[in-house]
């Protein structure tokens, strides 16, 4: 039951009306600001928050190292202190400028495992999210480097290359990975992505491919999409169950925004629940507390948050060149710098993870449960200066946690950052998982292959040995990979933690879905960029269809 029948207190200035207002310039507001306004029919607003991504980092594949943690580029959010990390608040990057996280993130194009998605379809009872139903849908905005096939798409927008550059130390850390057991692969997107290879990523010629350039920039032609930065969201406006548009700050001013059809939280799985609680729609104690008036009692909102933990271990070696020392002199950054602008190739191409590997942290696994991130490089934390020594590290994540966290807001204002616990660790199975992961880590190390390198592991340090000591390593070392979804997570008609449908539609309100990571029921087996376009795609479809059944 709703408090009042319009949660607003005073009206904005309407800046007009639009069939569609989309709130978030992110990977998947692009993907649906583009194929919503390939209906010459129907008129699209698309608000985005942060400015224009128009700064040279945002494009040089390594200037991921300079927009995380920076506000011009980033949220900058931090999770609240976390007993699973022993008591430690980390850096919760969430892209903050048009083409959102993909403008910010590692680039590296991976789906997950077709078990996820026949997951989702079991879990919704809607075949449309299972793997045979959703592969084409990555396949027909892709455009990969061997063209097209069985499993790959040609001439969409996504572009999908192999990395610019090769390592010796990350080849010898391959063939470790095989003699310790985990077989090679060329593609880690056919649906079972066990085994180790060299990730591919979304990149043009060793330029970052974001979201932008690959659906957003090519849409802004059309006179019916508009598009607005530097627009936070300030809350949905209700009348009665139905939503009818969107009050956003600009520069200061307060606006509204109308929505004759739909309006649609793209805002990701920190954004989309938050702007949904300041609205009104939420745990109805949780909206009372703040003295939100309750539009709907949805206790769903802002729970079930998942994340990739990984888990840094690093090794100094010897007999081999790796980035510490090349970008520890001037003559080093000078030759990247060189071979960047002559040949658009070397270290500064490189995504965060070069050299990945899949696989199960023991044999009882029905498929592969971890995922490694293996860099030639290694820094104390993300932020700090790389070490001063050769190193490498292999980073490991759970890929199924167990453990759940939430979003909550921490007051009205939806300016101001909400209350984020991911709850890292606090299911015993991923303790387990978290142990046997960081045991398979020193087995690969201690292979022949990378015997002539004299690995010595000094991150968390080979001292630490146990069980019990290496589950509290893991809470030293942990640090999100950035892939938080489930906030808003569909289910079956009626499910009480449920937010949304199948078709993405919230659950007891009219005119309103959530079309992001936030959706995922369950987290996907791999990184969740490019899953999160192929929910895009899905769902800017869903929408179409529904619009024409009901004539509108």
């Amino acid at each position: 039951m709703a408090d009042s029948a319009d949660s607003t207190d005073h009206k904005p200035a309407t800046l007009g009306t639009f069939d569609y207002v989309i709130v978030g310039a992110g990977t998947a507001g692009c993907v649906l600001a583009n194929r919503l306004s390939a209906d010459p029919e129907v008129s699209v607003l698309l608000l985005e928050a942060g400015g224009e991504d128009d700064w040279i980092w945002i494009h040089i594949p390594v200037g991921y190292l300079y927009c995380i943690g920076n506000p011009r580029t980033d949220w900058c959010y931090r999770t609240e202190p976390d007993a699973g990390l022993n008591g430690r608040s980390i850096l919760y990057a969430r892209g903050r400028v048009l083409g959102g996280c993909s403008s910010i993130n590692a680039m590296l194009y991976l789906r997950g495992q077709s078990r996820d998605y026949d997951e989702w379809a079991r879990i919704t009872g809607d075949a449309n999210w299972a793997w045979r139903n959703v592969q084409p849908v990555f396949r027909a905005s892709e455009d990969h480097h061997g063209g097209a096939s069985e499993h790959h798409g040609a001439g969409g927008e996504w572009r999908v290359e192999r990395q610019r550059l090769s390592w010796e130390i990350l080849e010898a850390w391959r063939e470790a990975a095989a003699e310790a057991g985990i077989p090679r692969t060329d593609d880690y997107n056919r649906g079972d992505n066990e085994g180790t290879g060299f990730f591919e990523v979304n990149q043009r010629r060793g330029v970052r491919w974001n979201a932008t350039k690959a659906f957003l920039r090519p849409a802004m032609r059309r006179p019916n999409l508009t598009v607005l930065t530097h627009a936070q969201a300030k809350r949905l406006r209700f009348a009665g169950r139905r939503a009818t548009g969107v009050e956003f700050w600009q520069q200061g001013v307060e606006k509204f925004a109308a929505a004759r059809i739909e309006t649609i939280l793209a805002a990701g799985a920190i954004g989309s629940p938050q702007i949904l609680q300041c609205s009104g729609v939420g745990p109805a104690a949780l909206l009372r507390e703040h003295g939100v008036p309750v539009v709907l009692d949805a206790p769903g909102v802002g729970e079930n948050l998942q994340d990739h933990l990984q888990l840094r271990m690093a090794f100094k070696v010897s007999g081999v060149r790796t980035l510490n020392e090349w970008a520890g002199t001037w003559i080093g950054k000078a030759q990247m710098g060189l071979e960047y602008l002559l040949f658009r190739s070397g270290p500064l191409t490189m995504a965060p993870s070069q050299l990945g590997a899949f696989a199960r942290s023991d044999p009882g696994q029905s498929s592969a449960n971890i995922e490694f991130h293996v860099q030639p490089l290694s820094l104390d934390k993300f932020g700090d200066p790389l070490h001063p020594f050769p190193a490498f590290t292999s980073s490991v994540c759970n890929l199924r946690p167990a453990s759940r966290g939430y979003v909550r807001m921490h007051s009205a204002d939806a300016r101001e950052a909400p209350l984020i616990n991911p709850r890292y660790l606090s299911h015993e199975a991923d303790r387990r998982v978290a142990v046997d992961a960081l045991k398979l880590t020193r087995r690969i190390a201690a292979q022949p292959a990378l015997a002539r390198y004299a690995p010595q592991e000094f991150l968390p340090g080979a001292a630490v040995a146990g069980d019990e000591a290496l589950a509290r390593a893991a809470g030293d070392i942990g640090t999100t990979i950035f892939h938080p979804v489930g906030t808003c997570a569909m289910g079956p008609t009626g499910e009480p933690m449920a937010v949304t449908d199948a078709r993405l539609r919230v659950q007891g309100l009219e005119g309103l879905r959530v079309i992001d990571a936030s959706v995922m029921p369950t987290i996907t087996s791999g990184n969740t960029n490019s899953p999160t376009v192929m929910i895009a795609e899905l769902g800017a479809r869903l929408a179409r269809e529904d619009r024409r059944a009901r004539g509108s």
